[in-house]
């Protein structure tokens, strides 16, 4: 594991925000355990609980703790599209996650970045863009520190690669959201 996955991984798991680039866009993450965490990230981008968060995750047994039918993560896969897919939570993951509804949302990806992140705290990230309400990703360290007032507790400097949001895709009726 590289240094800065290796410290943005220790911030984690002492229940840090970090921003790091993703398989699609510059991302915000913390772990989904740490409820203050999650509020925090839904603070600085002043964003409504009511719109939830993605778990983001390398291996789908990270999700199994957030779905109310463990059988349908099969149905997850990688590709050469990011997509992120719906699937009815189970009565244990938080409102902040699924923004009060039945649903959560998960992306499978094979980013070595966040391989490492995921291994090394042993859990799915949470997961949402890195800006605030109205404004385009942040693309520079610069930019993140403008959105965020300096409060991130780690940044992994974003990379050229990142593209646009995942698509969306409601598993339980295969309607495409976005």
């Amino acid at each position: 594991m590289n240094f800065k996955a290796r410290l943005a991984s220790q911030h984690l798991k002492v229940g840090g925000v970090i921003s790091h680039p993703t398989d699609t866009i510059q991302g915000l993450a913390c772990l989904p355990y740490f409820e203050q965490a999650m509020q925090r990230i839904l603070q600085l981008k002043h964003r409504s609980a009511n719109k939830g968060m993605i778990l983001l995750a390398s291996d789908i047994r990270y999700f199994a703790d957030y779905v109310a039918d463990v059988s349908q993560l099969d149905k997850i896969k990688t590709g050469s599209v990011p997509t992120t897919y719906l699937l009815k939570a189970n009565q244990y993951a938080s409102k902040l996650l699924t923004g009060g509804l039945e649903t959560i949302a998960l992306r499978l990806t094979n980013n070595p970045l966040i391989m490492q992140l995921c291994q090394a705290s042993d859990s799915a990230l949470v997961s949402t863009s890195a800006n605030t309400s109205g404004r385009n990703t942040a693309t520079s360290i610069l930019e993140l520190n403008r959105f965020f007032k300096q409060e991130l507790d780690f940044i992994i400097a974003p990379q050229n690669y990142n593209s646009q949001p995942s698509q969306i895709i409601n598993l339980q009726t295969g309607e495409r959201l976005r």
